[in-house]
Parts: structure tokens; sequence; C-alpha cells
């Protein structure tokens, strides 16, 4: 069976490994266990997520099992790394909640059947009971301060305030590794970019106590043209759950990506061949317009299922080329239709204020069943749906449908 380290460097995935050499000699002799972790600071995985279970998928499709980390126990402290301040702390049930959530969407993507079925762990089971004398005792005097205080994740909140709190988790992280490392077996970790510093940490610990077959991996993190990170929505983050992202906005959001994208999109979030991939990213135009439909169609797949697939591409065609069904396209059903337009834009999600909506009609964004409407203060009257659909459209790429 091919090395999986081919595989993932093919579709340029990986940005770090430690010991690479004694890694993929590993891997290409038998079948290891990996894990990556998931804190369940929300009740949904997004597209920051999505990258890691694919790069799950892939390892557990070459002959090894891996192993999902929920961070049951490391949510109550929160991941420093990226942020510019402490991370809201959630309560045990909010926890608990959003740990059953991920569970169930983490299933879409790896198999928990067969001789490398994956399992799902939470770190809470073991974190949350430990002794703080014993645990500093036994994992704490193998780390150092300087150290630490160099690592990205830290040194980058240094200006704005660092809490002894946030410092405890990369000891979290790390005794994670060595817990599944003892009981599970497992050998490597992987993650995105911004986990680097943490995964060495674990690496590390285990090396310390004598072993020398603790490995990390990172991936490279899905990024535009302009180095900012992929998965930002009018609404916000591009959420895998349904009710967060509809799987319209969803295939939309991949059927607009820049004509650089195409190349990074395919390799990283589908399992179309390499020389399909390559095929799609080197046409110009017109041409590569269509690569771009059958990426958000083969994206939206993976995550919602083919019918909603099937579904959204429908509502572009019929929204964009005139073709297929208006029925699967974003709507939105009014309590009121007498209301001010601005507030219809706000109900959509197009944007969180009135005060933005006025901007938007000012500029000239908004248009009402293809009529631009420059009138701030508009309102919805019954006129407005006496046609078969009454379409809300702001730009030429977001479109809602408004019910009455």
């Amino acid at each position: 069976m091919q090395n999986v380290f081919d595989i993932l460097q093919e579709r340029n995935y990986i940005e770090q490994m430690t010991h690479p050499k004694e890694m993929k000699e590993l891997f290409s002799k038998e079948s290891v266990s990996f894990y990556v972790g998931i804190d369940p600071t929300a009740d949904s995985l997004h597209v920051g997520h999505f990258i890691s279970l694919m790069v799950a998928s892939y390892m557990q499709k070459c002959g090894h099992r891996p192993i999902i980390l929920m961070g049951g126990g490391t949510a109550n402290i929160g991941d420093p790394s990226g942020k510019t301040d402490m991370r809201k702390m959630l309560t045990k049930e909010e926890i608990e909640y959003n740990v059953k959530a991920i569970k169930k969407q983490a299933s879409k993507f790896i198999s928990f059947e067969g001789e490398n079925a994956a399992i799902i762990v939470n770190n809470a089971d073991w974190l949350c009971d430990l002794n703080y004398i014993d645990f500093m005792r036994e994992i704490g005097t193998k780390f150092t301060i300087n150290k630490m205080l160099a690592a990205e994740c830290y040194k980058n909140r240094m200006e704005t305030g660092l809490t002894f709190f946030e410092m405890g988790y990369m000891l979290m992280q790390s005794y994670d590794f060595l817990h599944l490392y003892e009981n599970y077996g497992c050998k490597l970790q992987i993650g995105g970019n911004d986990q680097w510093s943490n995964i060495i940490g674990g690496v590390e610990l285990i090396r310390k106590i004598g072993k020398d077959d603790s490995f990390g991996l990172t991936f490279k993190l899905l990024t535009t043209k302009e180095g900012k990170k992929m998965g930002k929505t009018e609404k916000g983050a591009l959420w895998l759950d349904p009710e967060k992202t509809s799987p319209y906005e969803f295939y939309q959001y991949w059927r607009n990506i820049d004509d650089s994208s195409v190349y990074t999109v395919g390799c990283m979030l589908t399992f179309l061949p390499m020389e399909e991939v390559t095929r799609f990213s080197s046409l110009k135009d017109e041409k590569i317009n269509e690569a771009k439909k059958i990426l958000a169609y083969e994206i939206t797949k993976l995550v919602h299922g083919e019918e909603e697939a099937r579904k959204a591409e429908e509502a572009a065609e019929a929204l964009f080329e005139g073709a297929g069904s208006l029925e699967n396209m974003p709507s939105i059903k009014l309590a009121n239709i007498n209301i001010p337009l601005t507030e219809a834009i706000v109900e959509c999600g197009i944007c969180t204020s009135k005060s933005q909506a006025k901007t938007l009609i000012s500029q000239g964004a908004i248009s009402l069943n293809d009529e631009k409407i420059t009138d701030v203060s508009y309102m919805l009257s019954d006129k407005d749906f006496e046609t078969e659909h009454t379409i809300l459209k702001k730009g030429k790429k977001i479109f809602y449908n408004l019910e009455k």
C-alpha cells in the first residue's frame, strides 16, 4: 500500500513534521494509531476542522487508526493559539452538549468499523480528576517556562496579557498525547500549523520519559491568496452544520472561490484524483468556472450528502443560469411582510444591523425582484409578493427567497 505521507505531500497538506525519516519508515511498515484533537467550544465543526478530518480520512484509508480526541477537559481552559484574548469559558453542560453534536458530524468522515476502526475519546475522562500536585510533579517538571514563552502561541499574547490558566493548556495537551500513547498505542498527533508548539510539547514529553517513537505532523491552513483563512462568510464561520450554514450557502462559498484557490481546494477538500485537480487548476476564464462547480458539488456532497448537493446545484443554476429549481434556494419566512426592507435584510443574515442594511441600500448593493432599491426607508408590502418568488439579492452572489 502507498505510504500515506506520499499522498499527503502530493495533495499539499503537510506543513511540518518531526522526525520525518523515522516517521515515514514506521508508517510504511505497520498500522499506526494517530490522533487529532477537537475542542468542543461550539456545537458544530467548521471548515478548519474539515481539513483535519480529511487528513484523518486519507490516513485511515492507508490502514492507520484514527483517534478523535474531544477536548471536553481542555475546553475548560481554552487554547491561546491564534487568540488575542482569553477564550470565553464554557459550562460543563455546554461542553457536554457540544461534544455530542461534534461526534455525530465527525462520523461522516471517519469509519468506525473494520480492522482500523476509528474511536472517539474525551479528555475530560482523565483530565478533570487529575491531582494538581501529582500532575505538576510528574508533568510540570518536564517543561521550562523559557521554552514555553518562546512558542508562537504564547509569544503573540505577551503584550495583551497571558494568564497562568492558559499557560497550562500546553501541559494538558501534551499529557493527552502521553495518555493516548500509554493507553491506546498512539504514536502520532496531527493538527493545523497553528498547533505546532503544542504538538511538539507532547512529542517531547513522551521522549523525555524514555520513548523514541512519538511523532508530530501539522498541515497547512486553508488560506486565500491574500493569506487570510478561508471559511469566513457574511454570517461568520463556514459551519458544517446545515442549521448554521445552509447547504446552498456552503455550495455557493466554494463555487465563488478565487481562480487561484482551485488547486489548493481541490487537493485538500476532495477525493478527486490529482490528475483531475491539476487539469482543473490550469483552466482559464469561463472554463475554470465549470471546475469550481464540480469542486463545490463534491465538497458539499462530502459534508451534506448527494441529495443536498444536488439541490444546492439546482438552486444555483436557477439563479445564475436560468435553469434548475428555485425551490432549494435559501428562504426566510417573515412573520410580517409589512416591515422595513432593512429589517428583512437583517433577518436573512446579510448583515447584523439595520444601520449596516441602510449602508448597503445606499451603496446600491440591494435588489428586490431584480429591481435595485435605493430608498433606505423602503417598506415591504403585498405588491412585492405578487410573483411566485420574492427574491432579495445582495450584489451578484447572495440571494434569499422571502416567504410570507
